[in-house]
């Protein structure tokens, strides 16, 4: 009886590793070891095919922190995410305030500022590669200019952030929108009878009610935009010369192009150590100073 009833003991101890094992036998095969191999490649050099030959170390990283060319990437690639951010959650607030109000076509409007979630990054910038072409595009057409877009180093990067911005926007919306829904009316309505206008209800009842959606979009907006690579790829390559080589284009060029996967790896485990600092930050300030 006793042998039995410690069995049982156990079996309870043992029964939630047991539910838990299929999740995290995935995470291991999709994440962690790929994690893991990523680490031990940035320590060596490698062949054509991806294989650690030389162990150097920290040698691929001292090399990357000695490169003019990784110091450009990284200016580049927090330009174009305080660009992204700014305007996709701009956009998206924007988008839920207009349509948080009852009137006839709502829905379309709706779906309209919704559609960017839907809408695939390559087939978008295939689209604004031809609106943006110097001969044909529509957007020289209406401003009768003769601007080559994503050919000019002065343009190309906002080109490619103001594409990412639009289609980030998309989910904002719909986070900004569930948000406006968990607003109380009747704050408005006693806001109205205190004589507040729209400018002053906006920033001192809409904002601080969106205060953790608004916290949880901004962290969500910073990791897509550092991890952008679809858009860059198709409208400009990198170029012209380097005015839009994302740390993660860097990444893909160094590893397919250039062969060096062990100086890739250690580019990837440097920009997960950015996001990550940029993420722990972001929380520390959110419990420090905000109050919702």
């Amino acid at each position: 009886m006793k042998i039995g009833a410690e069995k049982e003991k156990l079996g309870k101890k043992i029964e939630p590793y047991l539910f838990l094992m299929p999740s995290l036998l995935v995470f291991g095969i999709f994440l962690f070891y790929p994690f893991a191999k990523t680490i031990y490649l940035s320590l060596f050099k490698t062949n054509k095919m991806g294989q650690a030959k030389i162990f150097v170390g920290l040698g691929n990283y001292i090399e990357l922190f000695t490169s003019k060319s990784f110091y450009n990437s990284i200016g580049v690639t927090v330009v174009f995410v305080a660009i992204v951010v700014v305007l996709s959650m701009a956009l998206g607030l924007l988008g839920a305030v207009l349509c948080n109000r009852s009137f006839p076509g709502i829905r379309i409007f709706s779906t309209a500022y919704a559609l960017p979630m839907a809408i695939a990054s390559a087939s978008a910038a295939l689209i604004f590669k031809i609106m943006l072409h110097q001969s044909v595009g529509i957007i020289n057409k209406l401003l009768h200019l003769e601007i080559n877009w994503i050919s000019d180093p002065k343009y190309a990067l906002v080109c490619v952030a103001v594409l990412t911005a639009w289609l980030n926007s998309g989910i904002n919306f719909l986070y900004f929108s569930a948000g406006l829904a968990n607003i109380d009316e009747t704050l408005y309505e006693r806001a109205s009878v205190d004589g507040a206008n729209g400018i002053q209800k906006f920033f001192r009842l809409t904002l601080p009610g969106l205060g953790p959606i608004l916290f949880y979009t901004l962290v969500v907006d910073v990791i897509q935009a550092f991890q952008s690579f679809g858009q860059v790829k198709i409208l400009t390559q990198g170029g012209p010369g380097e005015s839009t080589n994302l740390i993660v284009y860097s990444i893909y060029r160094d590893a397919f192009f250039n062969y060096r996967f062990g100086t890739a790896a250690a580019e990837s485990i440097i920009l997960f150590l950015i996001i990550m600092c940029l993420t722990l930050v972001m929380f520390k300030i959110e419990k420090k100073g905000v109050k919702y």
